[in-house]
């Protein structure tokens, strides 16, 4: 089945994948989404923090947020994630690129009601942002949950695309004495620096630096 237009990229079209394993790889590396959504006629774009799990993206919010508030309404939103991994430095600054990894995404929120899928969601979302944590923290009060909405998101309607590889010069410029090449950008954890609250107390196995 060919892609909706909406999916197809206007420029570069041949760096898009409609592959879902492809798609979810760029979902669960990335560690924060934006979402962008039309309220009053006025364009709004929030970043948040997300997960995913089988085909569906989970946010969280205050129950009085009022992007949340809007978004349980199911109001159509454009998600999108960019992972960056490298500049790619040309000979002339037309030729400057990026290679990175994206994903843009058409979806509709739809309201966690049941109790215990928001604990997972939560659970889900705790331990991507700093993995194997859950277990390790003081478990969430009911009262917690209750002031926390969740909002799941379908993952049908998205497209990824991608750039990787060296500068693509102009012929005429290929022969010129200039560095070209690519420049990584890695992002990663450093070593974690306490509190004053945690000065004593023991860095748990889950926080040691990993490499």
């Amino acid at each position: 089945m060919a892609p909706q237009s909406h999916l197809i990229p206007s420029r570069s079209a041949k760096r898009a994948s409609y592959d879902k394993e492809t798609i979810y790889s760029i979902l669960d590396e990335a560690l924060f989404c934006t979402i962008s959504y039309v309220f009053e006629n006025k364009p709004f774009s929030i970043p948040t923090a997300f997960v995913r799990r089988e085909n569906k993206l989970y946010i969280h919010g205050s129950v009085g947020s009022h992007f949340i508030w809007e978004l349980e309404k199911g109001v159509p939103v454009c998600i999108s994630v960019t992972l960056i991994d490298a500049l790619v430095v040309a000979k002339s600054a037309f030729s400057h690129s990026v290679n990175y990894r994206s994903v843009v995404l058409f979806s509709q929120g739809e309201k966690m009601e049941e109790p215990s899928m928001k604990w997972n969601v939560l659970e889900w979302l705790t331990n991507k942002i700093v993995p194997n944590s859950w277990d390790y923290l003081r478990p969430m009060k009911e009262n917690e949950v209750r002031k926390t909405t969740v909002l799941a998101f379908d993952i049908d309607e998205a497209s990824a695309k991608t750039r990787s590889g060296m500068p693509n010069d102009e012929e005429e410029d290929k022969p010129l004495p200039i560095w070209s090449g690519i420049i990584p950008i890695e992002t990663s954890r450093r070593d974690p620096i306490p509190d004053s609250l945690s000065h004593e107390i023991p860095l748990p196995e889950h926080l040691m630096p990993r490499g």
